[in-house]
């Protein structure tokens, strides 16, 4: 069966990241990206995972995993360890209820990573089920050069206006229809030229309601 796909709030949850490689400080930093509290199990760690250590914005545990490691824990990510460790960390994580991905190793995963490309508040993941992380890799990419950074700015836009749009028009499918039009019209375009009161004003014309925001 396909896994299904969700978006996780981590914010101030305890986050474990098992192993000290360089795609555990990739895991990590994407897990601080999320607002978690990550704690970092390892005997060596990249200079990249020792420089978030320093900083504070990290917890380290200098050795390797022992079991009671994952008290208190959401959510752990095992990368670059010994099979033994893994069926280890597996064992706690069913006592415990924590979800767990082991990276390249589907069988002692609760979740899939996906692939993901961001711009501000859009988030688009790309997951191929575990079966070829490579092609979800280059879809990325190629995505990455397909969407810029006009879709941010246009999110921030349209977080601004909502509530406002909600009360001057309550009816749900007449304000589905009119973003609808703000989208299908040039906005995006503008955007992506930089006349932000172009937008502004497009923005008033179509919707009725004019965005509040700062200067990007």
């Amino acid at each position: 069966m396909p896994h299904y796909p969700v978006s996780l709030d981590l914010k101030d949850r305890r986050c474990v990241v098992i192993g000290g490689c360089s795609l555990a400080e990739e895991k990590a930093r994407g897990l601080l990206a999320a607002g978690a509290r990550v704690t970092v199990i390892s005997p060596d760690l990249t200079p990249g995972l020792a420089e978030l250590a320093m900083a504070g914005r990290l917890d380290v545990t200098a050795r390797r995993y022992r079991w009671g490691d994952l008290r208190k824990t959401f959510l752990a990510v095992v990368v670059g360890v010994d099979m033994g460790l893994v069926e280890a960390v597996w064992r706690e994580t069913r006592e415990r209820n924590v979800l767990v991905n082991t990276v390249d190793d589907v069988a002692h995963c609760d979740f899939i990573a996906p692939a993901v490309v961001r711009r501000g508040d859009l988030a688009v993941a790309i997951s191929t089920d575990g079966k070829a992380p490579a092609l979800a890799v280059r879809l990325r990419q190629r995505l990455e050069s397909e969407l810029g950074e006009e879709h941010a700015r246009f999110l921030e836009m349209a977080g601004s206006v909502r509530a406002p749009l909600a009360r001057l028009l309550p009816d749900l499918a007449k304000r589905r229809d009119l973003w609808y039009r703000l989208l299908d019209s040039d906005i995006l375009h503008l955007l992506r030229r930089g006349q932000e009161a172009a937008a502004i004003d497009r923005f008033e014309e179509i919707l009725g309601v004019r965005p509040e925001i700062g200067a990007a």
